[in-house]
């Protein structure tokens, strides 16, 4: 059982992982395609939040949140492979932080082929945002094991 539980979650962040290097081999000066990607997007929930509040948001550069995401993406890819609760924190805050902006299909009509394209990339983004609260509350259920107290034998003469 346990060689399973460990290649599930390796097929699991390896999703994550290959990702994160993939980010990682074409950042350049620029933040590679997914700062392009990004920069739009960004900009749309920037002027949002600013109209509802009413307060201006702070100059975030792109490529510093791609790099966070890579981090966020490998390091907690890695740290889950090996069971680590934190590494799957660190997954449920990037997919918390990303999904809502790169799957963005709320923007766009229901008849517009954006919004067929990037509904279900939300929804496999959602469910694996459920598969991580599940490792999360199954690793908090299994009782830790407790250390057996050794009796001392009594010496008899």
């Amino acid at each position: 059982m346990g060689f399973f539980s460990f290649l599930g979650r390796l097929l699991f962040a390896s999703i994550f992982i290959l990702s994160a290097w993939q980010m990682f081999d074409e950042f350049g000066a620029d933040g590679g395609p997914a700062a392009k990607e990004l920069i739009p997007k960004f900009t749309v929930i920037k002027q949002h939040i600013s109209s509802k509040l009413g307060l201006g948001v702070p100059n975030i550069d792109v490529r510093n949140l791609v790099a966070i995401t890579i981090v966020l993406k490998g390091l907690g890819g890695i740290l889950f492979v090996f069971g680590s609760s934190f590494g799957a924190y660190l997954l449920l805050l990037h997919l918390a932080i990303t999904t809502p902006l790169l799957y963005d299909f709320y923007n766009y009509e229901l008849n517009k082929p954006e919004f067929h394209l990037l509904l279900p990339e939300f929804l496999q983004s959602i469910a694996l945002f459920g598969a991580l609260l599940f490792f999360l509350g199954m690793k908090n259920c299994i009782p830790r094991r407790q250390l057996k107290k050794k009796i001392p034998k009594t010496k008899t003469v």
